[in-house]
């Protein structure tokens, strides 16, 4: 079978390094054919560091109706993810979009129903849900092992970032420019993975979003937020990109026992009975469940986007499942979307929201912004070690 011919779009921070990895062939079954950016610098980056006939356009336009790709990776800023993606599937391609699937829910849903009418393999890069340490969360999860979920604490601050990565683009950290802050840049990855291990979605969000709180930014760097869930299960999830050291600790209590996540170590606190039945069932006052602690082996490394991409090849080419199909992108999207209403409105918000009234919303907050950015720097950084 001939390789798929792949086309890029975005060559920025990650963009770049999708490149590069296509083009040394570390992509079985597929092939970098085409670029597309409109920054001539990049553009100048991408004949320097590639090798072979690589078409190079600087219209999306020309480069989706020309380029005679199979595939295309988008890797642009984050609002035109949902209409780029309509573009390619009405030209019949497959797609692959960076995190997150867009910024507002009501294009991300409009982006999957093109998803499902084209009939095209649609991907997403979540590439956590290739780490080796949360899919077997996920295993112990859904498999019963730790019984009916109660809560959830997601502690995601390990992101820690200077003001010169908010300097090295103009529409970085800017409600018009990005839609958000580490909720949609830093933090997605982790929303994703606590509805996809649990396999809850919250039904109402209590939450305070700080701005700027620790950088010159208009969109949030601090946030906590409590979830409550259709069964009773509460969460806690608090990210940050002002805090050294930072943390990422993933903590799931059950009926059955309590799993952390930390520190590239999955621990399981498996209780020897249930607690609801032990709850019920004994009269001594102050006694608790026993349980044993075991550190569970995890097995392979996580080769984080490389996994995603390999994945989505593959569904092309041989049929297999996608790890992260792009339609489940919606979810982590409508989550930071109750997170910002709740802390714009100062008040709970129910899940699923009301799509147009946050649409509207958001658009306030970039029709009334007064924020210049300054000192911007307008580099390409090395992403190499920050996922």
């Amino acid at each position: 079978m001939s390789l798929v011919k792949v086309g890029v779009i975005g060559i920025g921070n990650i963009g770049s390094s999708h490149v590069q990895m296509l083009n040394k062939g570390q992509i079985e079954g597929a092939t970098l054919t085409a670029i597309c950016s409109r920054n001539e610098n990049r553009i100048e980056w991408v004949k320097n560091h590639t090798i072979g006939d690589i078409q190079v356009y600087k219209d999306e336009e020309t480069f989706l109706n020309e380029s005679e790709i199979d595939a295309i990776l988008i890797a642009t800023p984050h609002y035109s993810h949902p209409e780029l993606a309509k573009k390619a599937f009405a030209k019949g391609m497959h797609v692959l979009i960076e995190k997150p699937a867009g910024v507002y829910t009501k294009n991300v849903l409009e982006m999957n129903e093109a998803a499902k009418s084209c009939g095209k393999v649609f991907g997403i890069m979540y590439n956590q849900r290739a780490n080796p340490l949360y899919q077997k969360l996920r295993d112990l999860i859904q498999s019963g092992q730790l019984g009916d979920i109660k809560r959830t604490n997601l502690i995601v601050t390990d992101s820690y970032r200077p003001q010169s990565y908010y300097n090295s683009s103009k529409w970085r950290a800017t409600w018009k420019g990005e839609g958000g802050g580490v909720l949609l840049n830093q933090a997605l990855h982790q929303l994703d993975i606590l509805q996809w291990t649990t396999g809850y979605m919250p039904k109402r969000i209590r939450a305070v979003c700080s701005l700027g709180k620790y950088h010159n930014i208009e969109v949030e760097d601090d946030v906590t937020a409590y979830m409550e869930c259709e069964n009773g299960a509460t969460g806690v999830f608090i990210t940050s990109t002002g805090e050294v050291p930072g943390t990422n600790r993933f903590e799931v209590v059950g009926d059955r026992g309590k799993i952390v996540v930390e520190n590239e170590e999955l621990i399981f606190y498996q209780l020897t009975q249930s607690e609801r039945e032990f709850n019920t069932s004994f009269t001594g006052g102050f006694g608790k469940p026993e349980y044993r602690k075991i550190n569970i082996p995890v097995k392979g490394e996580n080769a984080n986007h490389s996994s995603i991409i390999q994945n989505w090849i593959d569904a092309i080419v041989k049929g297999s499942p996608l790890l992260a199909p792009g339609e489940e992108g919606v979810k982590a999207v409508e989550i930071t979307n109750a997170i910002y209403l709740s802390s714009w409105l100062n008040q709970p918000i129910e899940l699923p929201i009301d799509v147009d009234f946050y649409y509207e919303k958001l658009q306030e907050k970039i029709n009334h912004s007064t924020f210049e950015k300054q000192n911007i720097s307008n580099v390409t950084l090395d992403v190499t070690g920050t996922h």
